[in-house]
């Protein structure tokens, strides 16, 4: 016996058909078969496109985005700070910290722990001292706001500011600013009593890295003795 017949016929697996190009057992050619299968092809990609075609008109308009103001944002927000009065287009999410240091550059409060902890961004709101990174700026529409810029008067130091002066209440000054806002605001609260220990408490929500606390609380007790001299 030999390897392999040289007179045998090899037929295409698939269709049986000859190397001629003869049907195969079932009557089907290779090049037949082919021919179908590139029929269904651009059938189903013909359908396909049709489908996508009616999609796209059967899907609704794009809805434009809103418009913005000429600053940048979608809403109109009136304040007054440190007795100058300012329209903004602000963004929904935007800042009061960020508003007065970027649009404002009113950099002397401090962007610090951004989470409401250290009380460097300290400011007042209509009076009273608030973490001015929790708050967004268009919940101050209309409001009264005091930056460490506004407390001095007419080229003056405030007491407070005087009193950290003179006490050497500060080493770095990252957060004296926002120490002095809230130093403000606690001598202007009659509910705060006037003991060190009070003091301390009310004054808990302002961090020193540096540890000037002792020097700190001389400051706002010589600053409470001249406030009420005056």
């Amino acid at each position: 016996m030999t390897a392999y017949n040289e007179d045998a016929t090899h037929r295409d697996p698939l269709s049986g058909e000859a190397g001629s190009g003869a049907p195969g057992p079932a009557g089907v050619t290779r090049r037949g078969f082919l021919k179908s299968v590139g029929a269904s092809g651009l059938a189903a990609a013909g359908t396909s496109m049709v489908s996508v075609a009616v999609l796209a008109d059967e899907a609704p308009a794009a809805v434009p985005a809103p418009a913005t103001g000429p600053d940048g944002g979608p809403y109109t927000v009136q304040f007054t700070v440190n007795g100058v009065a300012h329209q903004l287009n602000v963004e929904s999410n935007a800042v009061l910290l960020d508003v007065l240091r970027d649009r404002l550059q009113l950099t002397g409060t401090k962007k610090g722990c951004d989470h409401g902890q250290c009380g460097a961004c300290t400011v007042h709101v209509n009076g009273v001292s608030v973490n001015s990174c929790l708050s967004l700026a268009v919940m101050h529409d209309g409001d009264q706001i005091t930056t460490v810029e506004g407390i001095a008067k007419n080229g003056t130091l405030h007491p407070v500011q005087q009193a950290f002066w003179d006490h050497d209440a500060y080493q770095c000054g990252y957060c004296t600013s926002g120490q002095m806002m809230s130093a403000v605001a606690l001598l202007h609260d009659a509910r705060v009593p006037a003991d060190d220990h009070s003091l301390r408490e009310a004054m808990s929500g302002n961090i020193c890295r540096c540890g000037a606390y002792k020097n700190i609380v001389a400051a706002i007790q010589d600053a409470r003795g001249k406030l009420r001299r005056a």
